[in-house]
Parts: structure tokens; sequence; C-alpha cells
């Protein structure tokens, strides 16, 4: 399995406190990997640090074997590394084909001008736009509410779209930040099956989340991380009864009984 991703030696610190520190690990092509660790440890810290939302204070990121730490969000997206956010990210007056064309003009927009006087390139790129996300919401049997305006739908269902809008930007790897946090079982059932046949398009996953749950059924390997640093990584069912992991988690007296 070739790497895709190489995180080394990332470190951020905001004023005395060490958000992350020295913490590295790499994300393979067509692997789904978990980032997870108790309330605090960093993970979504890490997340906009590998997106180019914060910048490190030290360490190194590559994306296809290039150099991108510290690269702009839009540039990094561009270049296939695309993200969601732990909250829904749409616009709740527009519908859902709406908002997914958002994610489709991040690689398929014309430019101001082109799409002003509507010339020939804008009109084709326009048409891939508009075919890209009809694949996308039939592929995903979204097209039944295709025209309903995003803010009326279950929030289950709102998840989801912000999924789709970032398949739209046509990546080649995905971070999901908490895809089901506040979600049922059932829609937490629903958006793992869908990652999972976002993989099944050669997309290569990272995600965060607490529910061990999730994460166990899905990730083919995880990464668990305290206090910024790496704590364990390796297969779900390896990691989760790692007894380190286990105190961070739950504590030391759990981890103790535990061990008895």
């Amino acid at each position: 399995m070739s790497t895709l991703l190489q995180v080394e030696g990332l470190t951020r610190v905001y004023g005395g406190l060490r958000a992350v520190g020295d913490l590295s690990f790499s994300v393979g092509q067509n692997e789904i990997l978990g980032l997870i660790g108790p309330n605090g440890a960093g993970k979504t810290t890490v997340v906009n640090l590998v997106s180019g939302v914060v910048k490190p204070s030290a360490g190194r990121v590559a994306f296809k074997n290039e150099d991108v730490t510290g690269m702009a969000p839009h540039l990094l997206a561009r270049r296939g590394l695309v993200r969601t956010f732990q909250a829904t990210v749409v616009y709740g007056d527009r519908t859902v084909r709406e908002n997914a064309m958002r994610g489709a003009y991040l690689t398929l927009y014309p430019g101001f001008v082109a799409t002003l006087f509507d010339t020939p390139a804008a009109k084709r790129k326009r048409e891939a736009a508009e075919a890209l996300v009809s694949e996308l919401l039939d592929w995903l049997e979204l097209t039944s509410v295709a025209d309903t305006i995003a803010g009326s739908m279950p929030y289950g269902y709102q998840k989801t779209l912000g999924i789709v809008i970032a398949l739209a930007a046509r990546p080649s790897l995905i971070l999901l930040d908490e895809p089901v946090a506040g979600l049922s079982a059932h829609e937490t059932d629903q958006v793992r099956d869908t990652i999972k046949r976002v993989r099944e398009r050669g997309i290569t996953v990272v995600v965060i989340d607490h529910n061990m749950r999730f994460i166990s059924g899905l990730c083919d390997r995880v990464v668990v991380i305290a206090h910024g640093q790496e704590l364990a990584q390796g297969a779900p069912r390896d990691v989760l009864r790692d007894p380190k992991v286990i105190e961070a988690y739950l504590g030391k007296s759990y981890a103790a009984a535990r061990a008895e």
C-alpha cells in the first residue's frame, strides 16, 4: 500500500500550551484511518494542521509526496485533500443540489469573467459540475431530495450532505471531523455505510470520532492520541484493548480493575 499522507513531528504550541507535540503517522492509499482520543486530546487541532486551517509550529505534512506544510486550505483542496467540520456547514436556505454544487465548483468553476459572459468554456464546466453532482446524488440515493431545502432536512441528512459537498470537490483524501456527532444509532450506521462506499470509489479517508462502536466497525487502523501525542496505533480491536488507551479514556482505577 503506497503512502498518500505523511505527517512527521507535527507540533502546535499556543502560548505555553502544547496542543499537539511531535506527532507522526502515515495514511496509505485507499485506507480508512481513525484518529481517536479522549476529549481535549488534540484531534481537531491535528485535522486543522493537516488541512491548512492552522499552521504548525514545527513538523511536516506531505501529500502525494509533496511538502504541503502550512499550505492554504483551498490550495490543498485543489490538490485533492479536503475536510469536513464537526458542525454541519451547509447553506440552509439552498437546496441539496445547490449545496453540492459548491463543492464541484472548487475544481470546475470557470472563473468570474467566463461565467459573466457565459462562454463556451463556462458552459462546459457548468455542465460537468452538474453531471458530477447528479451522479453523486444518485450514487448516494439522494436524488429524491435533490431539490429539498437543506435546512429543512433531518440532521443526519445534513451530515451526509456535508460529505457529498466534499466528494463533489473530487478528492483523493477526505478528512471527516466527527461525522456522526449528535446522530442516532440508525443514522450513525447509515453514515458508516456511506463512508465505506466512499472508499469503494478509491478515496482515502481519515475520520475523527468519539463513538468507538462506529470507529471499530469502520476503520482499518486507528491512531490514538492523548495530550497531543501518540498513545498507540494499530488495528482497532488491538488498540481498544490496550491498557494505556483504556486508562486514557476511563482512568487508572478502571484500567487497573480490568487488568486484574
